[in-house]
Protein backbone atom coordinates (compact mmCIF):
# COMPACT_ATOMS: atom_id res chain seq x y z
CA UNK A 1 0.00 0.00 0.00
CA UNK A 2 1.51 2.98 -0.92
CA UNK A 3 1.42 6.41 0.89
CA UNK A 4 -1.47 8.01 -0.83
CA UNK A 5 -3.74 5.20 -0.03
CA UNK A 6 -2.59 4.65 3.53
CA UNK A 7 -3.78 8.03 4.64
CA UNK A 8 -6.68 8.20 2.48
CA UNK A 9 -7.89 4.54 4.81
CA UNK A 10 -6.61 6.67 8.18
CA UNK A 11 -8.96 9.50 6.99
CA UNK A 12 -12.10 7.42 6.07
CA UNK A 13 -11.20 5.62 9.64
CA UNK A 14 -10.48 2.33 8.39
CA UNK A 15 -7.56 0.31 9.18
CA UNK A 16 -4.43 0.27 6.23
CA UNK A 17 -1.53 -1.72 6.50
CA UNK A 18 -0.10 0.81 8.58
CA UNK A 19 -0.63 3.59 10.72
CA UNK A 20 0.82 6.02 8.65
CA UNK A 21 2.82 8.92 9.58
CA UNK A 22 2.85 12.62 9.01
CA UNK A 23 4.16 15.47 10.51
CA UNK A 24 4.25 19.26 10.10
CA UNK A 25 7.82 20.77 9.89
CA UNK A 26 8.54 24.26 11.19
CA UNK A 27 9.44 26.74 8.62
CA UNK A 28 12.89 26.95 10.61
CA UNK A 29 13.30 23.44 10.21
CA UNK A 30 13.25 23.71 6.26
CA UNK A 31 15.67 26.37 6.98
CA UNK A 32 18.05 24.38 8.51
CA UNK A 33 17.99 21.03 7.22
CA UNK A 34 16.47 21.43 3.27
CA UNK A 35 19.72 22.58 1.69
CA UNK A 36 18.80 25.82 0.26
CA UNK A 37 18.89 29.34 0.81
CA UNK A 38 16.59 30.72 3.79
CA UNK A 39 15.80 33.61 1.54
CA UNK A 40 14.77 31.67 -1.32
CA UNK A 41 12.61 28.99 0.81
CA UNK A 42 10.92 31.32 1.66
CA UNK A 43 10.63 33.70 -1.77
CA UNK A 44 10.09 31.01 -4.39
CA UNK A 45 7.64 28.67 -4.83
CA UNK A 46 10.01 26.24 -6.71
CA UNK A 47 12.49 26.10 -3.65
CA UNK A 48 10.05 25.93 -0.72
CA UNK A 49 8.23 22.74 -3.20
CA UNK A 50 11.57 21.31 -3.66
CA UNK A 51 12.11 21.33 0.50
CA UNK A 52 8.58 20.15 1.30
CA UNK A 53 9.38 16.89 -1.16
CA UNK A 54 12.97 16.56 -0.02
CA UNK A 55 12.16 16.82 3.16
CA UNK A 56 8.79 14.51 3.56
CA UNK A 57 11.58 11.45 1.62
CA UNK A 58 14.19 12.02 4.16
CA UNK A 59 11.59 11.43 7.25
CA UNK A 60 9.67 8.80 5.30
CA UNK A 61 6.27 10.45 5.91
CA UNK A 62 3.36 9.58 4.02
CA UNK A 63 1.74 12.91 3.72
CA UNK A 64 2.90 16.99 2.95
CA UNK A 65 0.91 19.66 4.05
CA UNK A 66 1.52 22.74 1.08
CA UNK A 67 1.26 25.50 4.21
CA UNK A 68 2.73 29.01 2.45
CA UNK A 69 0.97 30.21 -0.75
CA UNK A 70 2.54 30.23 -3.87
CA UNK A 71 4.57 33.31 -4.45
CA UNK A 72 5.35 36.09 -7.95
CA UNK A 73 8.40 35.07 -10.17
CA UNK A 74 8.35 38.81 -10.02
CA UNK A 75 9.18 39.05 -6.69
CA UNK A 76 12.81 40.49 -6.97
CA UNK A 77 11.64 43.39 -8.89
CA UNK A 78 10.29 44.67 -5.73
CA UNK A 79 13.91 44.22 -3.67
CA UNK A 80 16.08 47.09 -2.85
CA UNK A 81 18.56 45.22 -1.30
CA UNK A 82 18.95 41.49 0.06
CA UNK A 83 21.79 41.34 3.19
CA UNK A 84 22.96 37.50 4.16
CA UNK A 85 24.91 37.47 7.01
CA UNK A 86 25.77 34.29 9.08
CA UNK A 87 22.79 34.29 11.72
CA UNK A 88 20.22 36.36 9.67
CA UNK A 89 19.58 37.52 6.19
CA UNK A 90 17.59 40.94 5.47
CA UNK A 91 15.13 41.94 2.43
CA UNK A 92 14.99 45.74 1.97
CA UNK A 93 11.75 45.96 -0.13
CA UNK A 94 10.94 49.25 -3.17
CA UNK A 95 7.61 49.56 -0.45
CA UNK A 96 9.98 50.51 2.10
CA UNK A 97 9.36 47.27 4.58
CA UNK A 98 12.12 44.72 5.28
CA UNK A 99 11.95 41.37 5.78
CA UNK A 100 14.15 39.31 8.68
CA UNK A 101 14.72 35.60 7.66
CA UNK A 102 16.35 34.21 11.02
CA UNK A 103 18.39 30.71 10.41
CA UNK A 104 16.05 28.85 12.16
CA UNK A 105 12.99 31.12 12.51
CA UNK A 106 9.84 32.32 10.47
CA UNK A 107 10.48 35.90 8.67
CA UNK A 108 9.38 38.70 9.68
CA UNK A 109 7.98 41.30 8.11
CA UNK A 110 8.03 45.03 9.43
CA UNK A 111 6.09 47.51 7.22
CA UNK A 112 7.96 51.02 6.70
CA UNK A 113 5.44 52.89 9.17
CA UNK A 114 5.10 50.51 11.89
CA UNK A 115 1.50 50.57 13.86
CA UNK A 116 -0.02 51.55 10.60
CA UNK A 117 -2.27 48.72 10.42
CA UNK A 118 -6.24 49.23 10.76
CA UNK A 119 -7.85 49.47 13.91
CA UNK A 120 -10.76 47.61 15.37
CA UNK A 121 -13.21 50.91 14.95
CA UNK A 122 -12.06 51.27 11.15
CA UNK A 123 -12.55 47.74 10.32
CA UNK A 124 -15.38 47.38 7.67
CA UNK A 125 -16.73 43.86 7.54
CA UNK A 126 -17.60 44.68 3.77
CA UNK A 127 -13.92 44.99 2.97
CA UNK A 128 -12.77 41.86 4.39
CA UNK A 129 -12.37 38.80 1.75
CA UNK A 130 -9.15 36.87 2.55
CA UNK A 131 -6.31 37.32 5.37
CA UNK A 132 -3.10 35.61 4.42
CA UNK A 133 -0.51 35.81 7.42
CA UNK A 134 2.51 34.46 5.18
CA UNK A 135 2.51 36.75 2.58
CA UNK A 136 5.79 38.56 1.34
CA UNK A 137 4.55 41.91 1.80
CA UNK A 138 2.77 41.35 5.39
CA UNK A 139 -0.43 41.56 6.43
CA UNK A 140 -2.78 44.54 4.76
CA UNK A 141 -6.09 46.43 5.15
CA UNK A 142 -7.43 46.15 2.97
CA UNK A 143 -5.58 43.03 1.71
CA UNK A 144 -3.42 43.58 -1.45
CA UNK A 145 -1.98 40.24 -2.29
CA UNK A 146 2.09 41.00 -1.89
CA UNK A 147 2.88 43.98 -4.03
CA UNK A 148 -0.09 43.87 -6.05
CA UNK A 149 -2.09 46.85 -4.70
CA UNK A 150 -6.14 46.30 -5.30
CA UNK A 151 -5.68 42.58 -6.39
CA UNK A 152 -9.48 41.45 -4.54
CA UNK A 153 -9.40 37.95 -5.52
CA UNK A 154 -6.36 35.43 -5.33
CA UNK A 155 -3.49 35.63 -7.85
CA UNK A 156 -2.17 33.43 -10.65
CA UNK A 157 0.52 32.53 -8.93
CA UNK A 158 -1.05 31.08 -5.45
CA UNK A 159 -1.06 27.41 -6.61
CA UNK A 160 2.20 27.68 -7.66
CA UNK A 161 3.77 25.22 -4.44
CA UNK A 162 0.79 23.06 -4.52
CA UNK A 163 0.90 22.43 -8.19
CA UNK A 164 4.94 21.58 -8.17
CA UNK A 165 4.41 19.24 -5.52
CA UNK A 166 1.92 17.48 -6.87
CA UNK A 167 3.34 17.00 -10.14
CA UNK A 168 5.97 15.47 -8.18
CA UNK A 169 4.76 13.03 -6.00
CA UNK A 170 0.93 13.98 -6.31
CA UNK A 171 0.58 9.90 -7.28
CA UNK A 172 1.77 8.36 -4.12
CA UNK A 173 1.96 11.07 -1.22
CA UNK A 174 -0.84 12.26 0.18
CA UNK A 175 -0.83 15.98 -0.58
CA UNK A 176 -2.90 18.62 2.10
CA UNK A 177 -3.54 21.94 1.48
CA UNK A 178 -4.14 24.81 3.85
CA UNK A 179 -7.03 27.41 4.32
CA UNK A 180 -6.90 29.71 7.54
CA UNK A 181 -10.28 29.61 9.68
CA UNK A 182 -11.84 33.10 9.59
CA UNK A 183 -11.37 33.46 13.35
CA UNK A 184 -7.09 32.84 12.83
CA UNK A 185 -7.60 35.16 9.89
CA UNK A 186 -8.90 37.83 12.03
CA UNK A 187 -6.53 37.83 14.91
CA UNK A 188 -3.85 37.98 11.99
CA UNK A 189 -5.89 40.95 10.90
CA UNK A 190 -5.96 42.89 13.86
CA UNK A 191 -3.40 41.17 16.55
CA UNK A 192 -4.49 38.84 19.53
CA UNK A 193 -5.02 41.43 21.91
CA UNK A 194 -7.09 43.96 19.98
CA UNK A 195 -9.19 41.15 18.05
CA UNK A 196 -9.83 39.21 21.56
CA UNK A 197 -11.04 42.64 22.86
CA UNK A 198 -13.01 42.96 19.92
CA UNK A 199 -15.38 40.13 21.28
CA UNK A 200 -16.13 41.82 24.52
CA UNK A 201 -16.63 45.37 22.89
CA UNK A 202 -18.85 44.48 19.73
CA UNK A 203 -19.26 40.81 19.18
CA UNK A 204 -22.14 41.45 16.64
CA UNK A 205 -19.17 43.29 14.38
CA UNK A 206 -16.94 40.58 15.01
CA UNK A 207 -19.45 37.88 14.10
CA UNK A 208 -19.80 40.15 10.66
CA UNK A 209 -16.19 40.19 10.23
CA UNK A 210 -16.11 36.47 10.42
CA UNK A 211 -19.25 35.74 8.30
CA UNK A 212 -17.28 38.03 5.34
CA UNK A 213 -13.79 35.87 6.18
CA UNK A 214 -15.65 32.63 5.43
CA UNK A 215 -16.34 33.65 1.20
CA UNK A 216 -12.03 33.70 0.97
CA UNK A 217 -11.67 30.75 2.53
CA UNK A 218 -13.96 28.90 0.43
CA UNK A 219 -12.57 30.29 -2.72
CA UNK A 220 -9.13 29.09 -1.78
CA UNK A 221 -10.54 25.87 -0.66
CA UNK A 222 -12.21 25.63 -4.67
CA UNK A 223 -8.93 26.19 -5.80
CA UNK A 224 -6.89 23.18 -3.90
CA UNK A 225 -9.82 20.87 -4.74
CA UNK A 226 -9.23 21.64 -8.46
CA UNK A 227 -5.64 20.91 -8.17
CA UNK A 228 -7.05 17.41 -6.74
CA UNK A 229 -5.52 17.67 -3.35
CA UNK A 230 -6.18 14.90 -0.97
CA UNK A 231 -7.23 16.63 2.11
CA UNK A 232 -7.86 20.45 2.89
CA UNK A 233 -6.97 21.29 6.61
CA UNK A 234 -8.52 24.28 8.04
CA UNK A 235 -5.65 26.24 10.24
CA UNK A 236 -7.29 27.49 13.55
CA UNK A 237 -4.45 27.74 16.23
CA UNK A 238 -5.98 30.63 17.94
CA UNK A 239 -9.16 28.86 19.26
CA UNK A 240 -7.67 26.66 21.84
CA UNK A 241 -8.33 27.47 25.74
CA UNK A 242 -4.88 29.62 25.71
CA UNK A 243 -7.19 31.97 24.01
CA UNK A 244 -10.73 32.13 24.44
CA UNK A 245 -12.95 30.19 26.56
CA UNK A 246 -15.61 26.88 25.69
CA UNK A 247 -18.15 29.52 25.71
CA UNK A 248 -16.52 31.90 23.61
CA UNK A 249 -15.35 29.08 21.19
CA UNK A 250 -18.80 28.16 21.07
CA UNK A 251 -20.01 31.84 20.52
CA UNK A 252 -17.46 32.59 17.79
CA UNK A 253 -15.51 30.07 16.05
CA UNK A 254 -17.88 27.01 15.99
CA UNK A 255 -20.55 28.77 13.72
CA UNK A 256 -17.89 30.44 11.30
CA UNK A 257 -16.00 27.01 11.26
CA UNK A 258 -19.40 25.07 10.97
CA UNK A 259 -20.19 27.50 7.97
CA UNK A 260 -16.73 27.36 6.17
CA UNK A 261 -16.83 23.51 6.00
CA UNK A 262 -20.42 22.95 4.65
CA UNK A 263 -19.37 25.77 1.95
CA UNK A 264 -15.84 23.81 1.39
CA UNK A 265 -18.03 20.46 0.94
CA UNK A 266 -20.10 22.30 -2.16
CA UNK A 267 -16.61 22.04 -3.95
CA UNK A 268 -14.37 18.94 -2.29
CA UNK A 269 -15.39 15.63 -1.97
CA UNK A 270 -12.34 14.34 0.22
CA UNK A 271 -11.75 15.03 4.00
CA UNK A 272 -11.37 18.97 5.66
CA UNK A 273 -9.93 18.33 9.05
CA UNK A 274 -8.79 21.10 11.67
CA UNK A 275 -5.74 22.29 13.11
CA UNK A 276 -5.91 23.47 16.71
CA UNK A 277 -3.05 24.05 19.09
CA UNK A 278 -2.81 24.09 22.50
CA UNK A 279 -5.81 23.26 25.47
CA UNK A 280 -8.48 21.42 23.53
CA UNK A 281 -9.68 18.89 25.54
CA UNK A 282 -12.86 20.54 26.63
CA UNK A 283 -13.94 21.27 23.64
CA UNK A 284 -13.78 18.23 21.07
CA UNK A 285 -16.97 17.58 21.12
CA UNK A 286 -17.73 21.38 19.86
CA UNK A 287 -15.07 20.85 17.17
CA UNK A 288 -17.28 17.80 15.81
CA UNK A 289 -19.84 20.04 15.75
CA UNK A 290 -18.27 22.08 13.37
CA UNK A 291 -18.78 19.07 10.67
CA UNK A 292 -14.65 17.99 11.03
CA UNK A 293 -13.58 15.32 9.43
CA UNK A 294 -10.47 15.26 11.81
CA UNK A 295 -8.69 17.11 14.38
CA UNK A 296 -5.18 17.70 14.86
CA UNK A 297 -2.68 18.77 16.73
CA UNK A 298 -4.05 17.29 20.29
CA UNK A 299 -1.34 18.87 22.50
CA UNK A 300 -0.62 16.77 25.67
CA UNK A 301 0.45 17.97 28.80
CA UNK A 302 2.12 20.31 29.51
CA UNK A 303 1.82 21.77 26.10
CA UNK A 304 -1.78 21.50 26.24
CA UNK A 305 -4.22 19.22 28.05
CA UNK A 306 -5.33 16.27 25.63
CA UNK A 307 -5.21 12.75 27.18
CA UNK A 308 -5.03 10.65 24.02
CA UNK A 309 -7.27 7.53 25.53
CA UNK A 310 -10.11 9.93 26.62
CA UNK A 311 -9.98 11.86 22.91
CA UNK A 312 -9.66 8.60 21.14
CA UNK A 313 -13.06 7.46 23.52
CA UNK A 314 -14.57 10.65 22.37
CA UNK A 315 -13.59 10.66 18.76
CA UNK A 316 -13.22 6.69 17.90
CA UNK A 317 -15.90 6.37 14.71
CA UNK A 318 -16.82 10.38 14.35
CA UNK A 319 -13.24 11.95 13.39
CA UNK A 320 -9.70 10.77 12.52
CA UNK A 321 -6.69 11.85 15.04
CA UNK A 322 -3.39 13.00 14.04
CA UNK A 323 -1.20 14.47 16.54
CA UNK A 324 -0.59 13.83 20.26
CA UNK A 325 3.34 13.51 20.17
CA UNK A 326 5.01 16.32 22.45
CA UNK A 327 7.34 18.51 20.23
CA UNK A 328 9.28 19.61 22.32
CA UNK A 329 9.88 17.49 25.57
CA UNK A 330 10.35 14.21 23.27
CA UNK A 331 11.01 15.19 19.92
CA UNK A 332 13.76 18.09 20.27
CA UNK A 333 14.85 17.61 23.78
CA UNK A 334 14.43 13.41 24.30
CA UNK A 335 16.14 10.84 22.85
CA UNK A 336 15.68 8.35 19.82
CA UNK A 337 14.97 5.67 22.08
CA UNK A 338 12.49 8.36 24.34
CA UNK A 339 10.64 9.13 21.05
CA UNK A 340 10.48 5.62 19.74
CA UNK A 341 9.25 4.73 23.38
CA UNK A 342 6.50 7.51 23.25
CA UNK A 343 5.66 7.03 19.64
CA UNK A 344 5.07 2.82 20.46
CA UNK A 345 2.34 4.69 23.18
CA UNK A 346 0.47 6.90 20.80
CA UNK A 347 0.10 3.54 18.38
CA UNK A 348 -1.52 1.52 21.28
CA UNK A 349 -3.76 3.76 22.02
CA UNK A 350 -4.39 5.30 18.63
CA UNK A 351 -4.91 2.66 16.17
CA UNK A 352 -7.58 0.60 17.39
CA UNK A 353 -10.25 0.41 15.12
CA UNK A 354 -8.15 2.92 12.25
CA UNK A 355 -8.60 6.88 11.90
CA UNK A 356 -5.03 7.19 13.62
CA UNK A 357 -2.59 9.19 11.95
CA UNK A 358 1.00 9.20 13.87
CA UNK A 359 2.35 12.80 14.38
CA UNK A 360 3.67 15.40 16.51
CA UNK A 361 0.94 17.68 18.56
CA UNK A 362 2.16 20.76 16.24
CA UNK A 363 5.11 21.69 14.44
CA UNK A 364 8.68 19.96 14.25
CA UNK A 365 10.76 22.33 16.18
CA UNK A 366 13.61 24.46 14.01
CA UNK A 367 16.04 22.21 16.10
CA UNK A 368 14.88 19.23 16.45
CA UNK A 369 17.60 16.33 15.54
CA UNK A 370 16.72 14.85 12.34
CA UNK A 371 17.66 11.72 13.79
CA UNK A 372 14.77 12.08 16.02
CA UNK A 373 12.21 12.31 12.96
CA UNK A 374 13.63 9.37 11.63
CA UNK A 375 12.75 7.45 14.79
CA UNK A 376 9.07 7.89 14.22
CA UNK A 377 8.97 5.94 10.91
CA UNK A 378 11.03 3.09 12.63
CA UNK A 379 8.74 3.24 15.15
CA UNK A 380 5.50 3.44 12.83
CA UNK A 381 7.28 0.25 10.95
CA UNK A 382 7.73 -2.01 13.76
CA UNK A 383 4.60 -1.22 16.07
CA UNK A 384 2.35 0.39 13.78
CA UNK A 385 1.05 -2.73 11.91
CA UNK A 386 -2.66 -3.80 11.89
Amino acid sequence: MNSKRRLKQAMELKEADRVPLMCQLSIGHYFLHSGFDPVEVWCTSEKFGEALVRLQERYQFDGILVNLPGRSENWKKHVSKIERQSSFSRIEWDNGGTTFFPVDDNPRFEASTPGATVTFEALRPEDLYYIEPWGLSGVSYPYAWDFDEGHRGFPPYQQATLKQVMRQVGGSVSVHAEVFSPWSQFLDLLGYEVGLMGIIDDPAKVKECLNRLVAGAVDLGRLHALEGVDAILISSAFAGGGFISREHYREFVLPCERNLIEELRKHFAGPVYTHTCGSIGDRLDLMLMTGTDGIDTLDPPPLGNVDLEEAKAILRGKAFIKGNIDPVNTLLNGSRDDVVRDARYRLTVGKPGGGYILSTACSVAPKTPPENIEALHEAVLVYGSY
